[in-house]
């Protein structure tokens, strides 16, 4: 399709499907309309009364909803753009349809793309990767506006992308979190820049293998501008900057945890310093921030910050915003987030740890640990968790669906370390767990809740699952 911007008058006779009336879907179907679409069909297989009210709002202004099962099987005759919401997997029967007729297949990402307004639309800085997207996005908008720019957290946090290129009030920057499902169906995006953060095993069920994973990961970097900016301690990120069609002059730009080559961001003694923006590059390195200006200063912390960096000095923000957006920043709930001290032990509440990437680098900030493990493991494995981490284990107190999955991996690579099983699945299960990991700590040591899975088995998302920890470590200190 030839559409590029809202201001094109294609927008009124292209014949829409969008697919999944969440919020998402709801967002792209409003957006559409909003730009002039005349055509729009809303398929969803549920219905529920939420849906038929967003339903009737949208019917109004023109647009035809179907809700209800079977209601997206199959796709209609008259269609030349499919819109599809994230969660919907490539084999969905709709989108196999539409794939095999060469009907174009849109992200919301790639319409919001579309939808900007070329007089006015603001750069975008776009963040990927396995784990830590959201803070590294909410740093990097901390040290935009730091600098004074009318910046904003969108994508897949904060604010959604489709409002934010919408806004009447044109922002001077974006910074885009993307998840593999959004790139997936995204193919005109030319970011100002673009870091991908790291790559592990997550979401191959939907994906179909860890190659296409990290493949679509990848498409943040096509045709990239200004930065490709890749994680050193990480080969898979910088192939996929190799392996990128970019923007004549666009660089790569490496950040590491360690000394810092020639286009890279690292750490000098206890400083995070810049040798890749500067013009004395090749002979010397400009100092950003210090690391006690990151909290929490765990190492993999450290690492988004330098990759927030990275990108932010792309669009030129001077080194004391850097510093002052590091310094007023915050992590979300249920990120490596203290808790409390309990009897000489430190309770530490990691739930967004949802997969076994995440946990090793929470497990791997601490010295000693009993580590509180477990729910639904998306087919993930955790032999490199176990290998990387044993030295560290105190003991486990595994829980939840897949418990016995960290089971077996511990029997093979850490027998000695002891472990509880905890049956329960009701209410009441995450103070039993908390009451045998208060049993196995010691003085000095982290009771860290890092699952390394998915939370559904047992609680409605990873934040309840946080929230019943820490409900439970308190009770424990009142005890």
């Amino acid at each position: 399709m030839s559409l590029d911007a809202r201001t094109d008058d294609g927008w009124a006779t292209t014949r829409f499907v969008v697919l999944g009336f969440g919020t998402a879907g709801y967002a792209c179907a409003d957006s559409l309309i909003q730009a002039g679409a005349e055509h729009l069909v809303v398929l969803d297989d549920r219905d529920n009364e939420a849906l038929r009210e967003k339903a009737v709002i949208l019917e109004t202004l023109g647009a035809t909803i179907t809700l209800g099962p079977g209601s997206a099987a199959e796709l209609p005759k008259e269609v030349d753009v499919v819109v599809t919401s994230p969660g919907v997997p490539p084999h969905a029967p709709l989108l196999a349809q539409a794939a095999e007729r060469d009907v174009p297949i849109w992200s919301e990402i790639e319409l919001a793309w579309r939808l900007r307004d070329p007089a006015t639309a603001a750069p975008w800085l776009c963040i990927t990767g396995t784990n830590g997207k959201t803070t590294t996005v909410q740093m990097l908008t901390a040290m935009l506006q730091a600098a004074g720019l009318r910046a904003v957290a969108a994508g897949n946090v904060g604010l959604p992308l489709l409002e934010a290129v919408m806004d009447p009030e044109p922002y001077d920057v974006i910074a885009v979190e993307l998840s593999s499902y959004q790139l997936h169906y995204t193919h005109s995006m030319s970011a100002h820049s673009a870091a991908v953060l790291n790559i592990a095993p997550d979401h191959v069920d939907w994906h179909g293998s860890l190659d296409a994973y990290a493949k679509d990961k990848g498409r943040i970097f096509e045709n990239c501008q200004i930065a490709c900016v890749y994680n050193v301690a990480d080969q898979a990120t910088e192939e996929l900057v190799m392996d990128a069609d970019v923007i004549e002059g666009c660089r790569a730009i490496g950040f590491t945890l360690g000394t810092p080559g020639l286009s890279m961001l690292g750490i000098v003694d206890d400083l995070l310093v810049d040798r890749a923006f500067v013009e004395q590059r090749t002979t010397s390195a400009l100092e950003l921030a210090m690391i006690s200006d990151v909290t929490p200063a765990a190492p993999h912390n450290i690492a988004n910050a330098l990759a927030a960096a990275a990108l932010a000095r792309s669009f030129g923000v001077p080194p004391t915003a850097i510093r002052d957006g590091l310094r007023g920043f915050r992590p979300d709930k249920h990120r490596i987030a203290h808790v409390a001290d309990v009897a000489g032990v430190n309770y530490v509440d990691d739930s967004k740890a949802t997969n076994p990437h995440a946990a090793q680098a929470s497990l791997l900030a601490y010295e000693q640990v009993v580590w509180i493990a477990g729910g639904q493991a998306k087919g993930a494995t955790f032999d490199e968790l176990v290998i990387a981490a044993r030295e560290r284990l105190r003991a486990v107190v595994l829980m939840g669906q897949d418990k016995q999955v960290i089971a077996e991996a511990l029997e093979r690579h850490a027998p000695d370390v002891p472990r509880i099983v905890v049956e329960a699945t009701d209410t009441g299960a995450m103070q039993i767990v908390v009451g045998e990991a208060a049993k196995l700590a010691q003085v000095g040591d982290t009771v860290l809740l890092a699952p390394g899975c998915a939370s559904w088995d047992m609680f409605a998302n990873y934040g309840a699952r946080g929230d019943a920890f820490t409900e439970a470590v308190h009770a424990l200190g009142r005890g």
